[in-house]
């Protein structure tokens, strides 16, 4: 019968490169852990998945504990003594994924999350979508009540078995399995974590019946070395097109660079600002995906936007060659930009390797967009690849800048009276900012754009990608864990409707002594859907005051610090910008503790109404 591996026999981790951030250990102190284990041998079937977990390094598995997998969950504890993989007891089986789900935007490596049977990956469903559509990895263990029907238990096991599990999710994952024997789930776990961790990325998930789990080893399970079943480097590009694209480029009088959804590694990102900077392009970001390029820099004019602006307008209609890495939607950027009846006249070379994903359920592959040059391949492969060759073509040294640089306007300052905009809101946490190292999990939407300051990979790791709401206290958390113990901060700034709708995360947080700080723009209302009562209205001539009826949240009002505090945190309401400023910095002194902290802060969208910071019905 196998033993469990000893620490020298488990694969060393991989040595850091420059600009990788120190991963958060999973060896806390565990508080809960009451009798050490006396049995700890590999004797069950769902041992031998749990030491597969160990061996592939996934340090953290979030989870709802659930009776399908009650084997697997004594693993964690008995055998490998809750650590590596560390479990994060959730309160809700979309949290467990959401978590992960910030996770990956800081690491780009998968966690390990479990959700219990049908019911479980029912309710992990929206956040798995999310991850799909963000391109990150996860690796999800599920599991099903025993698929030979002679023992299974009355009413109970009846209802949460299925005969196919996985396609509850098989449209927005990358693969999926329910093995038949304890040798083909160890297996099968080496092979959900490589397709996960392969580029592009995404889920991968894992059916375990019960009776797998709770059977006896009774032969010699052999594990594979996992160093021999990694994912591989993203593939690199076609030097014939790494040289097109170079000529291409270095030729341009307006090149354009759309960058998109690009790697956190540092290294990656000087490479970018080097390119850019190789052929004196203008570069343009995007808030739905993670920072990209230092926001101030002279060749980055226009601040990242979810939707163009006039100026991106009339930078796209005077380019004449566009490099697009990955950029989320591009034949839609140039449809909002030049309208569906203007050609497009500059030459484009699309870098993406999205399409190997694709597969006709949901629409998250956008429109099919032209390109002259396309190159299959990750976008940070090919900027490694074409910055040489750029520079075989002109030199070393920087070119001239063929677009005026950055006028660099200041964002303006907060009011300092009266209850807060959202504007006043993004104004104060910039300067709060400015000169410490934050990572920012998420945004709440319609954030100013021009109030952000991004000069590192890991400043701001991105939107949810699906656009369901109450994912962000779960990426907020995610991303906090990842960056435990990495000198950086992490602040969270999610809508009050995002809060309210995944509140009960927080206690995760706090109970894993996860330190952040939460800042809710609270405006009272479904703000987004407010936007769009009024272009209804405005559209068929109707009240535009009523608006707000059916959106807000009020009469009465609720209470976010209570329930807050109720999860174990701590916190306070805020509504001047003043005190706003004072709440940070005591948020500020928790978070140095290692403690979570939430601030309410108080948003006055008819402020930002009556002030023309709306933006319904507008294209920019």
């Amino acid at each position: 019968m196998a033993k469990a591996a000893t620490k020298s026999q488990r694969p060393k981790k991989p040595a850091k490169g420059k600009g990788e951030i120190k991963l958060a250990s999973a060896a806390f102190e565990d508080k809960d852990l009451l009798v050490r284990p006396s049995n700890a041998r590999l004797g069950w079937g769902s041992d031998a998945v749990a030491e597969m977990l160990r061996r592939l390094d996934l340090r953290y598995i979030a989870l709802v504990p659930g009776s399908s997998y009650r084997g697997l969950h004594d693993s964690l504890v008995n055998y490998l003594g809750n650590r590596d993989p560390k479990m994060l007891v959730c309160l809700h089986e979309e949290h467990t994924v959401s978590i992960a789900h910030g996770y990956a935007k800081v690491t780009e490596k998968p966690m390990a999350v479990a959700v219990h049977s049908g019911v479980g990956l029912m309710h992990a469903t929206m956040a798995i979508y999310n991850m799909w559509c963000a391109r990150l990895p996860v690796v999800i263990l599920g599991a099903t009540g025993p698929g030979d029907a002679e023992i299974r238990r009355p009413w109970i096991d009846w209802i949460h078995t299925a005969k196919d599990q996985g396609a509850l999710i098989r449209n927005y994952s990358k693969w999926d399995d329910e093995p038949r024997s304890v040798p083909a789930a160890v297996e099968s776990m080496l092979r959900a974590h490589q397709i996960a961790s392969t580029y592009p990325y995404g889920p991968t998930y894992v059916c375990l019946d019960v009776a797998l789990q709770e059977e006896e080893i009774k032969a010699e399970i052999r594990f594979q070395d996992v160093a021999r079943f990694t994912p591989g480097l993203p593939p690199s590009p076609a030097p014939e097109a790494v040289e097109q694209a170079a000529k291409w480029l270095v030729d341009a009088k307006k090149p354009v660079i759309l960058m998109g959804r690009v790697s956190r590694n540092l290294d990656d990102w000087d490479a970018r600002v080097a390119l850019a900077e190789a052929l004196g392009a203008v570069v343009l970001t995007d808030m739905k995906t993670a920072a990209a390029f230092p926001t101030y820099h002279p060749l980055h004019p226009v601040e990242p936007r979810f939707r163009p602006s006039g100026e991106v307008t009339a930078i796209l209609k005077q380019a004449d060659v566009v490099l697009s890495l990955d950029w989320i939607d591009l034949k839609g950027q140039y449809l909002q930009t030049l309208g569906k009846d203007d050609p497009i006249t500059a030459k484009i070379i699309n870098v993406s390797m999205d399409r190997y994903l694709h597969n006709g359920w949901s629409m998250d592959y956008y429109g099919l967009p032209a390109a002259d040059l396309p190159i299959v391949s990750a976008p940070d492969a090919l900027v490694k690849e074409l910055l040489p060759a750029v520079r075989r073509l002109r030199g070393d040294a920087p070119a001239p800048a063929k677009w005026p640089p950055r006028k660099g306007k200041p964002p303006g300052e907060p009011g300092d009276s009266g209850m807060m905009v959202l504007r006043d809101l993004a104004l104060v946490l910039r300067e709060f900012i400015e000169p410490r190292d934050v990572t920012i999990a998420n945004y709440s939407l319609g954030w100013p754009a021009d109030t952000v300051n991004f000069k590192h990979p890991l400043d701001y790791v991105g939107f949810d990608s699906g656009g369901g709401v109450g994912s962000g206290p779960g990426n907020g958390i995610g991303a906090a864990l990842a960056l435990k113990d990495s000198g950086r901060m992490t602040i969270s700034v999610v809508g009050d409707g995002d809060f309210m709708m995944a509140c009960n995360a927080y206690w995760t947080a706090a109970h894993m002594e996860i330190p952040m700080i939460v800042v809710v723009a609270n405006n009272r209302s479904y703000y987004n859907d407010v936007a769009h009562q009024e272009r209804m209205a405005v559209v068929r001539d109707r009240p535009v005051e009523n608006k707000f009826i059916g959106q807000e949240m009020d009469n009465p009002p609720i209470d976010l610090v209570a329930i807050a505090k109720a999860q174990g945190l701590d916190g306070e309401r805020v509504e001047t910008s003043r005190d706003f400023a004072a709440a940070l910095l005591r948020a500020e002194a928790a978070f140095n503790k290692g403690r979570a902290y939430v601030i309410d802060a108080g948003v006055n969208v008819k402020g930002d109404y009556a002030r023309g910071e709306h933006t319904a019905g507008r294209k920019d």
